[in-house]
């Protein structure tokens, strides 16, 4: 899941170790994969949690790829606790940023050397058409050797991500690339959110199975004329689906009480920007999005578990090569910091 892209500014401090450039990529790819697969630390995670559920592609992957440009315009604030966790890293650090979206962080500090990956491709190509050392590559299966980086980021991701293996992988793969002594920010979308009332304008899935979306069908959702559309701040939560139980928080994590996780939160694609992407047509086409007369819009919708209190902690709690050094809520979002120990 490893599309390399040639950059146009590469970091020499680091550029014995990771180049991109037309001439050495695959070679130094090729190298990096290696080192990786034949780390005895490195566990081999079953198929079911290295294969992308289909509600991941059709909800997750292909939405991101067809509204990137609109996406990425609305993205450029930064949030304060990451750019401090960014800011007080080692001079000359490096920091890897897995699930970069528009590289709204690469660079932040220009102390440190800034390595991102995302598995929409659109969204790769809007980094590196700003300069910045990006790659497409997949939250579960990260592409680096281990203890490569001095950092690791992973912001608003892990809730796109549909079963809790793949999440609980995803975290494994950011503590695994970092350097013994290296820390983690990892944030997610809040069940607890500050206003309460945007959950009645999200879609909630009703059911959904234990290890990932089954079948080619959409999922039981609730009519879209009982519900308001719109689009959702960056800085509020959403949610998605996969089939086979009733969706409640603690349901996989034993916190046991009855509130709902699993949306879909829909993304407004104004008319004339999706006349300009092209994609919409076929989308609308295949259901995966639908047009909006009212708003002027194509409205996709888009796959989110929010995390309820302790979730992220009780992901995390039963590793033994890492420990939780800070946990906090902030804008409706549940946030810890990881400190790699072995």
């Amino acid at each position: 899941m490893l599309k390399p892209l040639t950059q146009s500014n590469p970091l020499k401090s680091i550029s014995s170790t990771l180049q991109f450039t037309t001439a050495s990529t695959q070679l130094t790819m090729k190298e990096i994969i290696t080192k990786r697969s034949s780390n005895p630390d490195a566990k081999c995670s079953s198929s079911s949690v290295q294969s992308t559920p289909e509600i991941e592609k059709k909800y997750v992957h292909r939405v991101y790829d067809a509204i990137a440009p609109h996406f990425s315009a609305t993205r450029f604030a930064k949030w304060p606790k990451v750019s401090t966790f960014l800011h007080n890293l080692p001079s000359g650090s490096v920091v890897l940023d897995a699930g970069c979206g528009n590289g709204k962080y690469l660079g932040l500090n220009p102390d440190c050397f800034f390595i991102g990956c995302d598995i929409s491709a659109p969204l790769i190509q809007i980094c590196s058409d700003r300069g910045h050392e990006v790659l497409v590559a997949d939250a579960v299966n990260l592409p680096y050797r281990s203890g490569y980086g001095d950092a690791a980021i992973s912001i608003a991701v892990l809730h796109h991500l549909s079963t809790e293996d793949r999440r609980r992988k995803a975290i494994d793969e950011l503590v695994r690339v970092v350097k013994v002594g290296g820390h983690v920010l990892i944030t997610v979308w809040a069940v607890e959110q500050e206003d309460g009332s945007l959950l009645n304008k999200w879609t909630p899935l009703t059911r959904k199975y234990l290890e990932e979306w089954i079948g080619p069908g959409s999922p039981r959702v609730r009519s879209a004329s009982a519900v308001t559309l719109e689009s959702i701040p960056e800085t509020e939560v959403s949610v998605g689906n996969q089939e086979g139980k009733d969706c409640v928080v603690g349901s996989e994590n034993g916190g046991g009480n009855d509130k709902q996780q699993e949306y879909f939160v829909p993304w407004h694609l104004p008319y004339h920007r999706a006349e300009v992407s092209g994609a919409s047509v076929g989308a609308v086409e295949n259901g995966l999005a639908r047009k909006d007369d009212l708003k002027g819009a194509i409205v996709y919708d888009r796959y989110y578990h929010v995390f309820g209190q302790g979730e992220l902690e009780s992901l995390v709690s039963g590793m033994k090569n890492a420990v939780i050094v800070d946990q906090f809520y902030d804008k409706s979002n549940w946030c810890v910091i990881l400190e790699k120990t072995s």
